[in-house]
């Protein structure tokens, strides 16, 4: 838990820190809005974007109860916020497996996707895995598994 919230711990040191530096200097204008870009920053790669993540091997068995995709993902990563914000609320009825949470469960079946490498987003369709699919085609498939 506590790796998932390095980055945005760090994001909020260092803008805490440039703001400081900018009021010192007279530029309390400049501070806010450094200030909040770093907050911005820190709450997008935190854990709370996300839904609720769960095990590697619950959300395969889930899946194959009720047919939605399965996310692999981890904090941090660009690709994985992407997917996330350009899915919106559908992203609720995906089942997120973080794979720095669930190691090495969850590392392994991204590994065994993708040659060996962990390369996320990495979503499981009907089985099947698809790395760092278009957003519109996993809405796409979320839309056929209703």
């Amino acid at each position: 838990m506590m790796r998932a919230w390095a980055l945005p711990m760090l994001l909020l040191l260092c803008g805490s820190v440039l703001t400081a530096r900018l009021i010192v200097s007279g530029n309390p204008g400049a501070a806010a809005v450094v200030l909040l870009v770093f907050v911005l920053l820190a709450g997008v790669n935190s854990p709370l974007i996300f839904p609720r993540s769960t095990g590697a091997l619950e959300a395969q068995r889930r899946s194959a109860v009720d047919g939605r995709p399965v996310v692999f993902w981890r904090p941090g990563c660009t690709y994985c916020m992407r997917l996330r914000i350009r899915l919106g609320r559908n992203a609720r009825r995906m089942h997120w497996v973080d794979i720095w949470r669930d190691h090495p469960a969850g590392a392994a079946a991204v590994r065994a996707a993708n040659d060996g490498n962990e390369t996320v987003p990495t979503v499981i369709v009907a089985g099947r895995p698809h790395t760092n699919p278009d957003p519109a085609w996993v809405r796409e498939q979320l839309s056929r598994s209703t």
